[in-house]
């Protein structure tokens, strides 16, 4: 069976290789006058690994330039305009280590700033332009001695899914004077906590950021943080945490008066469902106002895509009175640019079906560039000039233009269908392309993970190749998902596989009553992380699938709790208890409970380093269904964790493409007996 599966592997089209075709593009950065945007190009390169460089473009002319080299395994990102926006500032690791580099708008070669021996990310110019603030790990000395030695652990959090095994160091706020070359280096902070999102005041007097809060590692720590200001007298000056109840807290902004400081985050009324707000906080009397309060808004990027990345995230921007901030929000399968002005009324500024994915706001010009996807269109960067009453867009880069002109694309259709309890789910379909309507055609249903995500209006490589293919797709937003308001994305949470799985079906039935092309002999069905628990889930409820591939999955509950590196809060915030409370809910809402019911052929991907959801989950339900002499089989990932799908190594991307395509093929996906051919 291996061998004949591998000569299929072979055999199959090259579609999926496209993916060392596309570019990816990414934190635009507009110059402080407006005139140029610099945004940052990601490639594949011939050795099939990712390379980045820095590309400028003069609003102007529309000529647009690599200013930084494209080439070998070096990757440039970060890109920051220095206030008389004479010199950008960018992260490179050309030198080994990430380090910050300066290049000049004139031209000329880059020159290196920085030397950390852990790396840099992160810079922020000082609003007078005489120096950075950067963020980086002050590394202890390591103890010098011969031969292995073991990691010894003594915190609850000791490893993290993209990370690794922490090493106990934590990352720091600094200030680098940029006169000196980079000579002058002033640790600003020394707390045994990660340090992130610096800023500025106006008067470069102050800095603001946020600090995770370790000490509460056992309700959540990877989520849970505090907002801070130091004042940067000389001496030591302790820093001042404004907040009194822990939240979840990012990307602190200064009002133009330097008064207030906005912000995004919440305050887990309802754990990790909990909408992300934006919040204005005054710094002097610790009054904190929830601009987006009456508004049932998501206020950031949940929108789910495997083909780009926006850079930091772009917090709320104030305007140049300091009557307005402007961020992204997620709502209904769009993430679009939102304003809040301090009377706490929201409106939307950007419109249509599309993935607004990056942003970057001038005050002074009151313009901003951003990146934005849909369906059919991977990704470019276009600028936005904002007046009363309208929006002025422009489109600057072209960057898959030609690619995407040699392919056929599939352009999805949103519809509503009713779920449990009458409620309202919203999902797409993609039909196949060269579609015939008196053809009949395989579905594959797709299920997002999170499950606090969204699926919606961004381009999805996978889609659109599992259309080339044949299929039909299915994808849906059911209970639990973003975009729909408070009580909707609480709906899932202790009821896994509950109104959730009934959604998910409701949709199918849905489908399948709308559509007389859809084969219901041929139905399939995937997903990843919480997905990849709901395909395990429905396996093991129903038989009406012919196939399915379970991707970064949770099988069994009890386990993760003790080797995710969330499990210890997770499972009692999403799925209601933990080995303590009540071991036997957590079994309850294990796919592996049900194992001897999935008659499904089930393919099982997983990634080695997968810490967010190991790699046991899947040795144990593929055990558990080999031993039952089920027809299943198991592709673990070498080198590659929780995000294998979305930034992985490009060749194993490919690999799990190609993996996925062929199981639903060879179990008669592509068998033309019922196609009406």
């Amino acid at each position: 069976m291996k061998k004949e599966f591998e000569k299929e592997l072979e055999k199959s089209e090259q579609l999926e290789e496209l993916l060392y075709d596309f570019t990816f593009v990414g934190d635009p950065q507009l110059s402080p006058d407006g005139t140029y945007v610099v945004y940052v190009k990601k490639v594949i390169n011939e050795e099939k690994e990712y390379t980045s460089n820095l590309v400028l473009v003069n609003r102007d002319t529309g000529i647009e330039h690599d200013w930084t080299a494209l080439g070998g395994e070096k990757k440039d990102r970060s890109p920051r305009w220095s206030p008389d926006g004479k010199t950008i500032a960018f992260v490179s690791d050309r030198s080994g280590e990430d380090q910050i580099w300066l290049i000049s708008t004139d031209g000329g070669e880059a020159r290196k700033l920085t030397d950390m021996k852990s790396g840099v990310s992160a810079p922020v110019w000082k609003p007078d332009g005489t120096s950075l603030l950067i963020l980086s790990k002050n590394k202890k000395e390591e103890e010098k001695g011969e031969g292995r030695k073991p990691l010894v652990v003594t915190d609850l959090q000791y490893k993290s899914d993209g990370v690794g095994f922490l090493d106990g160091d934590h990352l720091q706020v600094v200030r680098i004077d940029v006169s000196s070359g980079g000579e002058k280096i002033k640790w600003l902070t020394d707390a045994p906590f990660n340090h992130s999102s610096p800023s500025w005041s106006p008067d470069g007097q102050s800095i603001a950021y946020v600090r995770s809060r370790n000490e509460d590692a056992e309700q959540g720590s990877y989520m849970r943080s505090d907002l801070f200001v130091q004042r940067l007298e000389e001496g030591n000056v302790e820093p001042e945490q404004l907040n009194s109840e822990g939240g979840s807290f990012d990307t602190p902004k200064w009002s133009p008066d330097g008064k207030k400081l906005s912000f995004i985050g919440h305050f887990f009324l309802h754990q990790g469902a909990t909408l992300n707000k934006v919040w204005t906080v005054d710094v002097d009397k610790r009054e904190f106002t929830c601009l987006t309060d009456i508004a049932d808004l998501e206020c950031s990027d949940v929108l789910i895509s495997d083909m780009h990345w926006g850079g930091a995230s772009p917090g709320a921007e104030w305007n140049e009175n300091g009557t307005e901030v402007y961020f992204l929000a997620s709502e209904k399968g769009n993430t679009s640019i939102y304003c809040a002005n301090v009377n706490c009324t929201v409106r939307q500024i950007t419109g249509g079906d599309r993935h607004f994915y990056a942003f970057h706001y001038i005050p002074k010009t009151n313009e901003a560039a951003v990146a934005v996807s849909d369906p059919v269109n991977i990704g470019d960067i276009s600028t936005l000039s904002f007046h009363d009453d309208r929006v002025n867009e422009e489109r600057i880069s072209q960057s898959n233009d030609e690619v995407l002109q040699r392919l056929e694309l599939s352009s999805p259709e949103s519809f509503t269908y009713t779920g449990k309890d009458g409620l309202e789910i919203q999902g797409w379909i993609m039909r196949p392309t060269g579609f015939k309507d008196e053809q009949r055609y395989p579905l594959i249903l797709e299920i997002h993970g999170g499950p606090h995500m969204m699926y919606g209006n961004s381009f999805m490589h996978e889609f659109q190749l599992l259309a080339s293919k044949g299929y039909v797709v299915l994808y849906t937003n059911p209970r639990g998902s973003q975009g729909y308001g408070q009580e909707f994305v609480n709906g899932c949470r202790g009821d896994y596989g509950g109104g959730d799985y009934e959604d998910l079906m409701a949709g199918v039935d849905a489908l399948l009553k709308s559509y007389s092309f859809i084969d219901e002999d041929r139905l399939y069905v995937t997903g990843g992380s919480y997905g990849g628990f709901m395909t395990n889930w429905i396996v093991g409820k129903t038989d009406r699938f012919k196939a399915a591939v379970t991707q970064r999955s949770i099988s069994n509950w009890q386990s993760f709790y003790g080797v995710s590196d969330i499990g210890y809060f997770f499972t009692k915030w999403e799925v209601g208890s933990d080995l303590d409370e009540n071991p036997d809910k957590l079994w309850h809402h294990s796919p592996l409970k049900y194992v001897d019911q999935i008659q499904t052929p089930l393919l099982i991907l997983h990634s080695e380093h997968d810490y967010r959801c190991p790699i046991e989950q899947g040795e144990q339900l593929y055990i558990a269904l080999k031993h039952r002499g089920k027809d299943t089989m198991f592709v673990r990932f070498p080198d590659s964790d929780h995000n294998l799908s979305r930034s992985g190594h490009p060749e194993l991307r490919v690999e799990r493409l190609k993996h996925l395509v062929n199981w639903f093929d060879q179990r008669g996906g592509r068998d033309s007996t019922n196609t009406g051919e």
